[in-house]
């Protein structure tokens, strides 16, 4: 129905929503990036590469390249051309602030618009709603307790937000709009907004041409020079 079902069986939606998965290989993107703190807007245009469960790889442009970061399930690297500086490491540099056990499997969740915890797994409860269905876990051992919010009709993540326990953050990330690639549903329009306590910072990406493809190279070489920084 185009309204959610009061006391859905959760069993049930969860496999109709982990059935509409956009289950890619390779995918490039070319993204407009909106940054805007409440003091400044500051917009970039980002390439974007993906091989699931590979890699990600990102860069930046202002007329001329600017930057450019490439993950793995294992390591972090970045490099940017202002201050002529990079960064090895790994996921310390996010679960330090937050207090969390983020992956490289999360970040591609984050673009590709699935949810951080698959609502397929573990026990779910139900928030009544007239235009989503909206699922939290439930259980002592979840750790990390989202709140999930589905279209109705296309059973696609809409928004998904998280309170990080011990800390005064708070994330929302809403998918504005998809497109259909082969059949397979893709975020076109992410908005990431993210709280602090005292501001709010937003990040828009605009997902302007995206392609599935057979062939991708992820050029990433450190100049020489550049100084290693720690975040």
């Amino acid at each position: 129905t185009k309204n959610p079902v009061k006391n859905v069986n959760i069993e049930a939606l969860a496999s109709k929503i982990r059935s509409n998965y956009a289950r890619v290989d390779k995918v490039r993107s070319r993204i407009k990036a909106t940054y805007d703190d409440g003091k400044r807007k500051q917009q970039v245009i980002i390439q974007f590469r993906l091989e699931n469960k590979k890699k990600l790889w990102l860069s930046a442009n202002m007329l001329v390249p600017i930057a450019k970061l490439m993950i793995t399930p294992e390591e972090v690297f970045f490099y940017e051309k202002f201050q002529k500086t990079y960064f090895i490491g790994n996921y310390d540099l996010i679960n330090k602030v937050f207090g969390t056990n983020f992956e490289y499997w999360d970040i591609e969740k984050l673009f590709l618009g699935k949810p951080f915890l698959d609502p397929g797994i573990g026990k779910w409860k139900q928030i009544s709603n007239p235009q989503y269905y909206i699922l939290v876990p439930q259980g002592k051992n979840s750790g990390l307790k989202p709140t999930l919010f589905f279209d109705p009709v296309s059973f696609l993540l809409k928004e998904q937000r998280i309170i990080f326990p011990h800390t005064n953050y708070s994330i929302s990330i809403k998918y504005l709009r998809h497109i259909r690639l082969q059949g397979k549903p893709l975020p076109s329009l992410i908005e990431v907004t993210l709280f602090d306590g005292l501001k709010t910072k937003r990040l828009e990406l605009e997902f302007t041409k995206t392609y599935l493809t057979d062939g991708l190279s992820f050029p990433f070489e450190i100049p020489p020079g550049y100084s290693k920084i720690k975040l």
